[in-house]
Protein backbone atom coordinates (compact mmCIF):
# COMPACT_ATOMS: atom_id res chain seq x y z
CA UNK A 1 0.00 0.00 0.00
CA UNK A 2 2.26 2.35 0.75
CA UNK A 3 4.32 1.40 -2.03
CA UNK A 4 1.57 2.48 -4.18
CA UNK A 5 1.17 5.87 -2.37
CA UNK A 6 4.44 6.70 -3.23
CA UNK A 7 4.07 5.83 -6.70
CA UNK A 8 0.69 8.30 -7.13
CA UNK A 9 2.49 10.95 -5.29
CA UNK A 10 5.27 10.61 -7.81
CA UNK A 11 3.32 10.35 -10.87
CA UNK A 12 3.26 14.47 -11.52
CA UNK A 13 6.95 14.58 -11.16
CA UNK A 14 7.64 11.29 -13.89
CA UNK A 15 4.76 13.18 -15.63
CA UNK A 16 6.79 16.77 -15.80
CA UNK A 17 10.22 15.31 -16.71
CA UNK A 18 8.35 13.39 -19.79
CA UNK A 19 6.76 16.26 -20.19
CA UNK A 20 10.56 18.04 -20.20
CA UNK A 21 11.93 15.53 -22.43
CA UNK A 22 9.15 15.66 -25.01
CA UNK A 23 9.30 19.59 -25.64
CA UNK A 24 13.13 19.10 -25.53
CA UNK A 25 13.18 16.30 -28.56
CA UNK A 26 10.72 18.41 -30.20
CA UNK A 27 12.00 21.85 -30.50
CA UNK A 28 15.79 19.93 -31.29
CA UNK A 29 13.45 17.85 -33.66
CA UNK A 30 11.87 21.04 -35.28
CA UNK A 31 15.72 23.04 -35.13
CA UNK A 32 17.28 20.18 -37.13
CA UNK A 33 14.91 20.46 -39.86
CA UNK A 34 15.13 24.20 -40.50
CA UNK A 35 19.10 24.10 -40.20
CA UNK A 36 19.39 21.87 -42.81
CA UNK A 37 16.64 22.87 -45.14
CA UNK A 38 17.04 25.59 -48.08
CA UNK A 39 13.78 26.86 -48.04
CA UNK A 40 14.71 29.77 -46.31
CA UNK A 41 16.86 30.84 -48.11
CA UNK A 42 15.15 29.78 -51.30
CA UNK A 43 12.28 32.29 -50.29
CA UNK A 44 14.33 35.19 -49.00
CA UNK A 45 16.46 34.84 -52.46
CA UNK A 46 13.24 35.18 -54.20
CA UNK A 47 11.85 38.28 -52.47
CA UNK A 48 14.93 40.13 -52.48
CA UNK A 49 16.64 39.49 -55.80
CA UNK A 50 13.07 38.93 -58.10
CA UNK A 51 11.19 40.80 -56.61
CA UNK A 52 12.93 43.69 -54.40
CA UNK A 53 11.79 46.67 -53.14
CA UNK A 54 8.32 46.27 -52.01
CA UNK A 55 6.49 49.91 -50.87
CA UNK A 56 3.22 50.05 -50.45
CA UNK A 57 1.02 50.47 -53.37
CA UNK A 58 4.17 49.84 -55.96
CA UNK A 59 3.79 47.17 -58.35
CA UNK A 60 6.32 45.43 -56.18
CA UNK A 61 4.04 45.30 -53.53
CA UNK A 62 1.47 43.59 -55.87
CA UNK A 63 3.91 40.96 -56.81
CA UNK A 64 5.56 40.18 -53.40
CA UNK A 65 1.40 39.50 -52.02
CA UNK A 66 1.45 37.06 -54.79
CA UNK A 67 4.39 35.38 -54.06
CA UNK A 68 3.69 35.37 -50.41
CA UNK A 69 0.13 33.62 -51.17
CA UNK A 70 1.87 30.84 -52.68
CA UNK A 71 4.73 30.42 -50.64
CA UNK A 72 2.27 30.11 -47.92
CA UNK A 73 0.91 27.26 -49.86
CA UNK A 74 3.90 25.47 -50.84
CA UNK A 75 4.73 25.48 -47.17
CA UNK A 76 2.09 23.90 -46.33
CA UNK A 77 -1.11 25.98 -44.61
CA UNK A 78 -4.58 24.46 -44.51
CA UNK A 79 -5.55 27.67 -46.23
CA UNK A 80 -4.08 31.37 -47.43
CA UNK A 81 -6.38 34.66 -47.47
CA UNK A 82 -5.92 37.90 -48.53
CA UNK A 83 -7.11 40.28 -46.10
CA UNK A 84 -7.90 43.62 -48.17
CA UNK A 85 -6.99 47.18 -46.41
CA UNK A 86 -6.22 50.43 -48.54
CA UNK A 87 -2.50 51.68 -47.71
CA UNK A 88 -1.13 54.92 -48.55
CA UNK A 89 0.93 55.12 -51.99
CA UNK A 90 3.79 57.28 -51.95
CA UNK A 91 6.10 57.99 -54.98
CA UNK A 92 9.42 58.80 -54.72
CA UNK A 93 9.71 60.25 -58.20
CA UNK A 94 12.81 61.17 -59.42
CA UNK A 95 16.53 60.76 -58.01
CA UNK A 96 16.66 62.95 -54.33
CA UNK A 97 19.90 65.04 -54.59
CA UNK A 98 21.35 67.81 -52.76
CA UNK A 99 24.66 69.95 -52.34
CA UNK A 100 26.18 73.04 -49.91
CA UNK A 101 27.81 76.29 -51.23
CA UNK A 102 30.11 77.94 -48.80
CA UNK A 103 33.30 79.98 -49.40
CA UNK A 104 36.81 78.84 -48.02
CA UNK A 105 40.50 80.72 -48.70
CA UNK A 106 38.24 83.48 -50.84
CA UNK A 107 37.33 80.64 -53.61
CA UNK A 108 33.35 79.34 -53.63
CA UNK A 109 33.80 75.72 -52.96
CA UNK A 110 30.37 73.44 -53.47
CA UNK A 111 30.05 69.66 -51.85
CA UNK A 112 27.47 67.27 -53.38
CA UNK A 113 25.14 65.74 -50.01
CA UNK A 114 23.94 61.92 -50.67
CA UNK A 115 20.35 62.39 -49.81
CA UNK A 116 17.32 60.45 -49.88
CA UNK A 117 13.74 61.85 -49.46
CA UNK A 118 11.82 60.40 -46.32
CA UNK A 119 8.61 59.03 -46.88
CA UNK A 120 5.41 60.84 -47.29
CA UNK A 121 7.35 63.80 -47.65
CA UNK A 122 6.41 66.90 -50.71
CA UNK A 123 9.07 66.89 -53.35
CA UNK A 124 10.89 70.00 -53.74
CA UNK A 125 9.57 70.46 -57.47
CA UNK A 126 11.70 70.88 -60.78
CA UNK A 127 13.74 73.89 -59.68
CA UNK A 128 14.38 72.59 -56.31
CA UNK A 129 14.99 74.67 -52.61
CA UNK A 130 17.65 76.71 -52.70
CA UNK A 131 18.24 78.60 -48.79
CA UNK A 132 20.63 79.71 -46.67
CA UNK A 133 21.20 76.41 -44.15
CA UNK A 134 20.84 76.65 -40.59
CA UNK A 135 22.25 73.84 -37.89
CA UNK A 136 19.60 72.35 -35.12
CA UNK A 137 21.09 70.24 -32.71
CA UNK A 138 17.72 69.60 -30.56
CA UNK A 139 14.50 70.63 -30.08
CA UNK A 140 15.16 73.16 -27.84
CA UNK A 141 17.61 74.57 -29.87
CA UNK A 142 15.40 75.13 -32.53
CA UNK A 143 13.02 76.73 -30.24
CA UNK A 144 15.83 79.34 -28.89
CA UNK A 145 16.61 80.00 -32.45
CA UNK A 146 12.83 79.90 -33.90
CA UNK A 147 13.46 83.49 -35.08
CA UNK A 148 16.23 82.87 -37.48
CA UNK A 149 14.71 79.78 -39.25
CA UNK A 150 12.70 82.06 -42.00
CA UNK A 151 13.49 80.86 -45.28
CA UNK A 152 16.37 78.45 -44.11
CA UNK A 153 16.66 74.96 -44.34
CA UNK A 154 17.07 73.53 -41.15
CA UNK A 155 20.03 70.62 -40.34
CA UNK A 156 18.99 68.89 -37.93
CA UNK A 157 22.24 67.32 -36.66
CA UNK A 158 21.81 64.76 -33.83
CA UNK A 159 23.64 62.27 -33.45
CA UNK A 160 23.10 58.61 -31.87
CA UNK A 161 23.62 57.96 -28.39
CA UNK A 162 26.74 55.75 -28.45
CA UNK A 163 26.29 54.60 -24.86
CA UNK A 164 22.87 52.38 -25.56
CA UNK A 165 24.07 48.78 -25.85
CA UNK A 166 20.42 47.95 -27.25
CA UNK A 167 20.39 50.46 -30.27
CA UNK A 168 17.12 50.61 -30.58
CA UNK A 169 17.11 52.87 -27.98
CA UNK A 170 19.25 55.56 -29.77
CA UNK A 171 16.65 54.62 -32.52
CA UNK A 172 13.53 55.62 -30.39
CA UNK A 173 15.12 58.67 -28.92
CA UNK A 174 16.13 60.17 -32.57
CA UNK A 175 13.57 58.84 -34.71
CA UNK A 176 11.58 61.72 -33.79
CA UNK A 177 13.72 64.07 -35.88
CA UNK A 178 12.91 62.16 -38.59
CA UNK A 179 8.84 61.81 -38.36
CA UNK A 180 8.35 65.33 -36.77
CA UNK A 181 11.27 67.32 -37.99
CA UNK A 182 9.96 69.03 -40.64
CA UNK A 183 6.73 70.00 -39.42
CA UNK A 184 8.51 71.60 -36.20
CA UNK A 185 10.78 73.31 -38.77
CA UNK A 186 8.03 74.77 -40.82
CA UNK A 187 5.96 76.28 -38.45
CA UNK A 188 8.48 79.07 -37.73
CA UNK A 189 9.16 79.73 -42.14
CA UNK A 190 11.69 77.00 -42.63
CA UNK A 191 11.61 76.15 -46.54
CA UNK A 192 12.80 72.61 -45.95
CA UNK A 193 15.09 70.12 -43.55
CA UNK A 194 17.93 67.58 -43.83
CA UNK A 195 18.02 64.74 -41.00
CA UNK A 196 21.10 63.37 -39.73
CA UNK A 197 20.16 59.42 -41.00
CA UNK A 198 18.89 57.08 -38.14
CA UNK A 199 22.04 55.07 -38.25
CA UNK A 200 25.26 54.14 -36.54
CA UNK A 201 26.71 52.73 -39.73
CA UNK A 202 30.33 53.78 -40.67
CA UNK A 203 29.39 54.22 -44.50
CA UNK A 204 27.43 57.70 -46.31
CA UNK A 205 24.60 55.60 -47.34
CA UNK A 206 21.22 57.99 -46.49
CA UNK A 207 18.13 55.70 -44.49
CA UNK A 208 15.07 56.92 -45.43
CA UNK A 209 11.29 56.33 -43.69
CA UNK A 210 8.55 57.61 -42.85
CA UNK A 211 7.73 61.53 -41.46
CA UNK A 212 3.95 62.75 -40.26
CA UNK A 213 3.55 66.14 -40.97
CA UNK A 214 1.43 67.79 -38.16
CA UNK A 215 -1.57 69.14 -39.44
CA UNK A 216 -2.51 73.37 -40.10
CA UNK A 217 1.17 73.21 -41.05
CA UNK A 218 2.60 73.87 -44.41
CA UNK A 219 4.43 70.78 -45.31
CA UNK A 220 7.71 71.12 -46.93
CA UNK A 221 10.48 69.06 -48.20
CA UNK A 222 12.71 66.67 -46.06
CA UNK A 223 15.59 64.43 -46.72
CA UNK A 224 18.00 62.31 -44.83
CA UNK A 225 21.58 62.69 -45.77
CA UNK A 226 24.46 60.34 -45.29
CA UNK A 227 26.50 60.26 -41.95
CA UNK A 228 29.98 61.37 -43.64
CA UNK A 229 28.52 63.95 -45.16
CA UNK A 230 27.05 64.90 -41.98
CA UNK A 231 30.18 64.96 -40.35
CA UNK A 232 31.88 67.09 -43.10
CA UNK A 233 28.77 69.67 -42.42
CA UNK A 234 29.36 69.45 -39.12
CA UNK A 235 32.88 70.90 -39.86
CA UNK A 236 32.09 73.69 -41.96
CA UNK A 237 29.86 75.09 -39.21
CA UNK A 238 32.09 74.32 -36.38
CA UNK A 239 34.67 77.22 -38.73
CA UNK A 240 31.62 79.33 -38.70
CA UNK A 241 31.02 78.73 -42.07
CA UNK A 242 28.19 80.58 -44.11
CA UNK A 243 26.28 77.92 -46.08
CA UNK A 244 23.79 77.52 -48.91
CA UNK A 245 22.00 74.56 -49.48
CA UNK A 246 20.21 73.11 -52.53
CA UNK A 247 18.00 70.24 -52.50
CA UNK A 248 15.68 68.86 -55.41
CA UNK A 249 12.99 66.10 -54.31
CA UNK A 250 10.04 64.68 -56.24
CA UNK A 251 8.16 62.60 -53.76
CA UNK A 252 4.14 63.04 -53.64
CA UNK A 253 1.54 60.92 -52.18
CA UNK A 254 -1.13 59.59 -54.89
CA UNK A 255 -4.62 58.65 -53.54
CA UNK A 256 -4.65 55.38 -51.15
CA UNK A 257 -4.85 51.79 -52.59
CA UNK A 258 -5.92 48.55 -51.98
CA UNK A 259 -3.05 46.04 -50.72
CA UNK A 260 -3.48 42.81 -48.34
CA UNK A 261 -2.53 41.41 -45.14
CA UNK A 262 -1.44 37.75 -46.78
CA UNK A 263 -2.82 35.01 -44.01
CA UNK A 264 -2.05 31.29 -43.98
CA UNK A 265 -3.39 29.17 -41.65
CA UNK A 266 -3.09 25.86 -39.70
CA UNK A 267 -6.04 24.61 -37.99
CA UNK A 268 -6.07 23.65 -34.49
CA UNK A 269 -6.97 20.51 -33.11
CA UNK A 270 -8.64 21.56 -30.45
CA UNK A 271 -9.81 25.14 -30.47
CA UNK A 272 -9.95 26.06 -33.89
CA UNK A 273 -11.47 29.34 -33.19
CA UNK A 274 -8.53 30.48 -30.75
CA UNK A 275 -5.64 32.16 -32.67
CA UNK A 276 -1.85 32.67 -32.52
CA UNK A 277 -0.38 35.03 -34.60
CA UNK A 278 2.91 34.71 -36.21
CA UNK A 279 4.33 37.63 -38.67
CA UNK A 280 6.50 40.10 -40.32
CA UNK A 281 5.64 43.06 -42.63
CA UNK A 282 5.87 42.24 -46.64
CA UNK A 283 6.70 45.49 -47.53
CA UNK A 284 9.97 47.30 -47.44
CA UNK A 285 11.13 50.30 -48.87
CA UNK A 286 11.70 51.56 -52.37
CA UNK A 287 15.39 52.19 -52.55
CA UNK A 288 16.80 48.61 -51.24
CA UNK A 289 16.00 44.94 -51.11
CA UNK A 290 14.72 44.99 -48.22
CA UNK A 291 16.03 41.62 -46.42
CA UNK A 292 16.62 42.65 -43.18
CA UNK A 293 13.79 44.80 -43.13
CA UNK A 294 11.68 43.25 -43.14
CA UNK A 295 12.01 40.30 -45.71
CA UNK A 296 13.73 38.45 -42.55
CA UNK A 297 10.55 38.65 -40.48
CA UNK A 298 8.68 37.22 -43.82
CA UNK A 299 10.88 34.30 -44.26
CA UNK A 300 11.16 33.41 -40.60
CA UNK A 301 7.18 33.09 -41.03
CA UNK A 302 7.02 31.06 -44.01
CA UNK A 303 9.43 28.96 -42.51
CA UNK A 304 7.52 28.16 -39.08
CA UNK A 305 4.82 27.33 -41.00
CA UNK A 306 6.84 24.53 -43.09
CA UNK A 307 8.83 23.19 -40.24
CA UNK A 308 5.67 22.71 -38.14
CA UNK A 309 3.96 20.62 -41.13
CA UNK A 310 7.43 18.83 -42.38
CA UNK A 311 7.68 17.79 -38.60
CA UNK A 312 4.17 16.65 -38.20
CA UNK A 313 2.72 19.42 -35.43
CA UNK A 314 -0.65 20.05 -34.70
CA UNK A 315 -1.16 22.92 -32.84
CA UNK A 316 -4.24 23.10 -30.69
CA UNK A 317 -5.11 26.42 -31.33
CA UNK A 318 -5.09 28.05 -34.86
CA UNK A 319 -1.75 29.41 -35.53
CA UNK A 320 -2.32 32.45 -38.40
CA UNK A 321 0.93 33.04 -40.09
CA UNK A 322 0.58 36.50 -41.21
CA UNK A 323 2.40 38.77 -43.63
CA UNK A 324 1.30 41.83 -43.27
CA UNK A 325 0.89 44.72 -45.32
CA UNK A 326 2.34 48.79 -44.91
CA UNK A 327 3.91 48.61 -41.77
CA UNK A 328 6.29 51.34 -43.06
CA UNK A 329 4.36 54.42 -43.21
CA UNK A 330 1.46 53.96 -42.15
CA UNK A 331 1.22 50.19 -40.24
CA UNK A 332 -2.65 49.46 -42.10
CA UNK A 333 -2.10 46.19 -42.24
CA UNK A 334 -1.80 45.81 -38.94
CA UNK A 335 -4.48 47.50 -37.75
CA UNK A 336 -6.68 46.24 -40.46
CA UNK A 337 -5.93 42.93 -38.87
CA UNK A 338 -6.61 43.50 -35.37
CA UNK A 339 -9.96 45.52 -36.42
CA UNK A 340 -11.39 42.53 -38.17
CA UNK A 341 -10.48 40.68 -35.37
CA UNK A 342 -11.97 42.90 -32.65
CA UNK A 343 -15.46 42.61 -35.49
CA UNK A 344 -15.54 39.38 -35.59
CA UNK A 345 -15.10 39.02 -31.68
CA UNK A 346 -11.78 36.34 -31.88
CA UNK A 347 -10.26 35.46 -28.83
CA UNK A 348 -6.29 35.65 -30.00
CA UNK A 349 -3.73 33.76 -27.40
CA UNK A 350 -0.91 34.92 -28.04
CA UNK A 351 0.96 37.42 -30.87
CA UNK A 352 4.33 37.19 -32.24
CA UNK A 353 6.67 39.41 -35.12
CA UNK A 354 9.67 39.54 -36.17
CA UNK A 355 10.64 43.00 -37.28
CA UNK A 356 14.26 43.50 -35.87
CA UNK A 357 16.43 41.55 -38.44
CA UNK A 358 17.64 38.41 -39.20
CA UNK A 359 20.54 38.60 -36.74
CA UNK A 360 21.59 36.41 -34.16
CA UNK A 361 18.37 35.86 -31.61
CA UNK A 362 19.38 36.88 -28.26
CA UNK A 363 15.83 37.01 -26.49
CA UNK A 364 11.85 38.22 -26.71
CA UNK A 365 10.09 41.33 -25.53
CA UNK A 366 6.93 40.30 -23.94
CA UNK A 367 4.26 42.17 -22.72
CA UNK A 368 1.98 39.36 -20.66
CA UNK A 369 -0.19 39.42 -17.90
CA UNK A 370 1.60 39.23 -14.65
CA UNK A 371 1.09 35.69 -13.95
CA UNK A 372 2.23 34.52 -17.06
CA UNK A 373 5.83 35.67 -16.59
CA UNK A 374 6.70 32.41 -13.95
CA UNK A 375 5.76 30.14 -16.69
CA UNK A 376 7.25 31.75 -18.94
CA UNK A 377 10.82 31.79 -17.09
CA UNK A 378 10.80 27.77 -16.54
CA UNK A 379 10.70 27.62 -20.64
CA UNK A 380 14.68 29.49 -20.54
CA UNK A 381 16.33 25.95 -20.67
CA UNK A 382 14.71 25.72 -23.55
CA UNK A 383 15.84 28.34 -25.43
CA UNK A 384 19.42 28.13 -24.29
CA UNK A 385 21.05 26.06 -26.63
CA UNK A 386 19.72 28.22 -29.72
CA UNK A 387 21.16 31.50 -28.01
CA UNK A 388 18.12 33.03 -26.69
CA UNK A 389 18.56 33.62 -22.84
CA UNK A 390 16.42 37.05 -22.50
CA UNK A 391 12.89 37.45 -21.82
CA UNK A 392 12.21 40.96 -21.40
CA UNK A 393 9.26 43.02 -20.07
CA UNK A 394 8.03 45.20 -23.30
CA UNK A 395 5.89 44.50 -26.08
CA UNK A 396 5.61 43.39 -29.87
CA UNK A 397 6.34 44.66 -32.86
CA UNK A 398 4.25 47.79 -34.88
CA UNK A 399 2.00 44.88 -37.16
CA UNK A 400 0.79 43.20 -33.71
CA UNK A 401 0.30 46.71 -31.68
CA UNK A 402 -3.12 47.08 -32.38
CA UNK A 403 -4.10 43.40 -31.16
CA UNK A 404 -2.48 44.18 -27.50
CA UNK A 405 -4.47 47.67 -27.41
CA UNK A 406 -7.61 46.47 -29.26
CA UNK A 407 -7.90 42.85 -27.37
CA UNK A 408 -5.49 42.95 -24.82
CA UNK A 409 -3.91 40.13 -26.38
CA UNK A 410 -0.60 39.17 -24.86
CA UNK A 411 2.09 40.37 -27.41
CA UNK A 412 5.89 39.40 -28.10
CA UNK A 413 9.00 40.02 -30.29
CA UNK A 414 12.24 38.27 -30.89
CA UNK A 415 15.09 40.13 -30.04
CA UNK A 416 18.14 39.68 -32.16
CA UNK A 417 21.38 41.23 -31.30
CA UNK A 418 21.07 44.63 -32.65
CA UNK A 419 24.41 46.34 -33.53
CA UNK A 420 24.40 45.77 -36.98
CA UNK A 421 20.17 46.58 -37.68
CA UNK A 422 20.97 50.57 -38.14
CA UNK A 423 23.47 49.86 -40.40
CA UNK A 424 21.30 48.72 -42.95
CA UNK A 425 18.09 49.77 -42.06
CA UNK A 426 16.02 51.93 -44.64
CA UNK A 427 19.35 52.21 -46.71
CA UNK A 428 20.31 50.88 -50.09
CA UNK A 429 22.50 48.48 -47.77
CA UNK A 430 19.76 46.38 -46.70
CA UNK A 431 20.56 43.70 -49.22
CA UNK A 432 20.59 39.61 -49.62
CA UNK A 433 24.12 39.60 -48.95
CA UNK A 434 23.92 41.39 -45.63
CA UNK A 435 21.81 38.51 -44.06
CA UNK A 436 23.32 35.52 -42.30
CA UNK A 437 21.30 33.04 -43.22
CA UNK A 438 22.37 30.77 -40.43
CA UNK A 439 21.53 33.41 -38.20
CA UNK A 440 18.26 33.98 -39.85
CA UNK A 441 17.15 30.27 -38.97
CA UNK A 442 17.87 30.76 -35.55
CA UNK A 443 15.21 33.65 -34.94
CA UNK A 444 12.70 30.86 -36.44
CA UNK A 445 13.90 27.86 -34.43
CA UNK A 446 13.28 29.85 -31.01
CA UNK A 447 9.91 31.85 -32.61
CA UNK A 448 8.90 28.08 -33.11
CA UNK A 449 9.91 27.31 -29.96
CA UNK A 450 7.74 29.66 -28.30
CA UNK A 451 4.46 29.12 -30.20
CA UNK A 452 5.17 25.84 -29.52
CA UNK A 453 5.09 26.42 -25.70
CA UNK A 454 2.34 28.72 -25.85
CA UNK A 455 0.54 26.53 -27.37
CA UNK A 456 0.85 23.60 -25.56
CA UNK A 457 0.78 24.92 -21.93
CA UNK A 458 -0.81 28.57 -22.68
CA UNK A 459 -0.13 32.04 -20.63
Amino acid sequence: MKKTLLLLALLPVFSYAQDLLTDSLFIKNLSDNVLTNRAAYNNLYYLTKKIGGRLAGSPQMVKAEQWGAEALKAAGADKVTLQECMVPHWVRGGKDKASVSYTENGKQQTMQLNVLALGNSVGSGVRGVKAPLIRITSFDDLEAKKDQLKGKIVFYSVPFDEEFIHTFEAYGKNVIYRAIGASRAAQYGAVAVLVRSMSHSMDNNPHTGALHYLDSIPKIPAAAVGLRDMEKLDTLFTKSKSITAQLFTYGKMLPDTIGHNVIGEITGSEYPDQYITVGGHLDSWDVNEGATDDGAGIVQTIEILRAFKATGFRPKHTIRFVLFANEENGTRGGEKYAAVAKINKEKHVFALESDAGGFTPRGFSLELPASAWSKVNSWKPFFAPYGVTDFEDGGGGEDIRSLGEQLKTPVGELRPDSQRYFDLHHSAGDVLEAVNIRELKLGAINMAALLYLVDKYGL
